[in-house]
């Protein structure tokens, strides 16, 4: 395991069991936690590398559809805002809305479209190497 990513689970170790005190001044609540992306298929393994996180705010406007893309990495998120649909190449859908998270699926192809009435927003956090592209278009 990286160190990084020991440090991250141990301090959000403490903090559960801190939110588990009589203090309760600090609430933790899991959104997500998978080893497999929404769609059931199982998340790659981590690069041996050197890891780079990188977290992005992404807002899709009413009406528009993404292109057809796949991520070579892990990725997850979670809907701040909207409502956003996600199909599989294979024809797989989930529907997303505000406050749901989404552990997405690893190289395969997929598009997402905002057939809602508003900007959909998220926040997407990406577990990859310095220099391996967050998506690849088809």
């Amino acid at each position: 395991m990286h160190k990084a990513v020991a440090v991250v689970l141990m301090l959000l170790g403490s903090l559960i069991a801190y939110d588990n005190t009589a203090h309760n001044a600090i609430h933790v609540e899991v959104l997500a936690k998978s080893t497999k992306s929404w769609n059931q298929s199982p998340l790659p393994s981590y690069p041996t590398t050197q890891p780079e996180i990188t977290i992005l705010r992404i807002s899709i406007a009413a009406g528009t559809a993404l292109p057809m893309h796949q991520h070579p990495l892990i990725n997850a998120g979670v809907m701040l805002r909207g409502i956003l649909t996600v199909v599989t190449e294979r024809n797989e859908t989930l529907h997303l809305s505000a406050g749901d998270a989404l552990v997405e699926v690893t190289s395969q192809w997929h598009y997402g479209i905002n057939e809602g009435n508003e900007t959909a927003e998220l926040i997407v956090f990406y577990a990859g190497t310095p220099g391996l592209a967050l998506s690849i278009s088809k």
